[in-house]
């Protein structure tokens, strides 16, 4: 995590030190946000940008991922991929949460769909089941996918 931030030294290490992050910059350009977010892009790393001034709505644009407050302003909002409602940054590890779990269900679905088709397309084929066991198989097999998917709803 760093804290990149277009305010005075002082206070920037002040909020740093109030949530536990070690690296931040101060009197940061938008330019330099960018080319920050740029160099850790570089090094291979997936940049998740937050952001509510004026100055931030470059760097959110460039980043793999960003989120903005409803409070920020215009532009940073139609910059931001995740407007977050309220003043707190709660939600911001709520998504990541939510995203992860959802990459995983992603995984599981795409798993159980080639294995499912890996074993009973050939089946199939061979006849070795009717039209209509295959056809209400294979409606089974979605519906167990999208099931499968709208376990996330209660965590969005």
């Amino acid at each position: 995590v760093t804290l990149l931030s277009g305010d005075a030294e002082r206070p920037v290490a002040a909020m740093a030190a109030l949530m536990g992050v070690d690296a931040w910059i101060a009197r940061a350009t938008p330019q330099d946000k960018v080319a920050h977010l740029d160099a850790l892009r570089a090094e291979g790393r997936r940049v998740l940008m937050v952001g509510d001034g004026l100055n931030d709505a470059a760097a959110l644009a460039a980043a793999h991922v960003s989120i903005s407050p409803a409070s920020a302003v215009d532009a940073t909002r139609s910059s931001a991929d995740l407007i977050v409602l309220g003043a707190s940054l709660a939600p911001v590890a709520d998504g990541w949460r939510v995203a992860v779990e959802a990459r995983r269900r992603i995984v599981q679905n795409i798993v159980f769909a080639f294995g499912y088709n890996v074993i009973t397309v050939p089946v199939a084929f061979a006849g070795l089941v009717t039209p209509l066991f295959a056809a209400i198989a294979m409606s089974g097999s979605s519906l167990a996918v999208c099931l499968n998917a709208i376990r996330l709803r209660g965590r969005a």
